[in-house]
């Protein structure tokens, strides 16, 4: 079959975010008791580790490094068929700003939103405890607003202190 690379992306990506919505509902039938929130937290906790690491070997530690994980952030949520730009802020500070998310789509359409912004910044924000743990850094990263909470799009300050 001759199937274009970008369909084929576009499927595989959707094929990603369908087993982990599978794999939740299966863990959470092997174990009943299970916290749900929890069980998605862990995953993109662990998730959020090996971002950091990812991150890790993109980045030079003697540029601006807000700006190179919101790119790194920005770059990686790109090539999963997110829609992500990045802005620069005063001094070493940034912003990831996602105008639209596949995520929060698939969450919404389960019923899981409360699941949504946490599992984001489970994951964002152990990324940037990596990087942080290795470079012996003082990354910052918060959320400023979010489509679960309401907003028209995600956006997370990054900055050095």
């Amino acid at each position: 079959m001759d199937i274009p690379l970008e369909k084929r992306l576009k499927v595989l990506c959707e094929i990603v975010r369908a087993q982990h919505f599978a794999w939740r509902e299966a863990a959470l039938a092997m174990a009943p008791g299970l916290d749900a929130l929890k069980l998605a937290n862990k995953m993109w906790e662990i998730t959020g580790v090996q971002t950091g690491q990812a991150y890790l070997r993109r980045l030079d530690p003697t540029k601006p490094l807000a700006l190179q994980v919101a790119q790194s952030i920005a770059w990686s949520s790109i090539c999963m068929g997110e829609d992500a730009t990045v802005e620069n802020g005063q001094g070493d500070e940034a912003f990831v700003k996602h105008s639209d998310c596949p995520w929060y789509h698939w969450h919404e359409r389960l019923g899981l939103l409360k699941e949504d912004q946490p599992g984001c910044d489970t994951w964002f924000f152990t990324a940037v405890a990596e990087i942080n743990k290795a470079l012996g850094t003082n990354i910052k990263i918060e959320t400023k607003c979010s489509l679960p909470a309401g907003g028209d799009h995600c956006r997370r300050r990054i900055w050095v202190e």
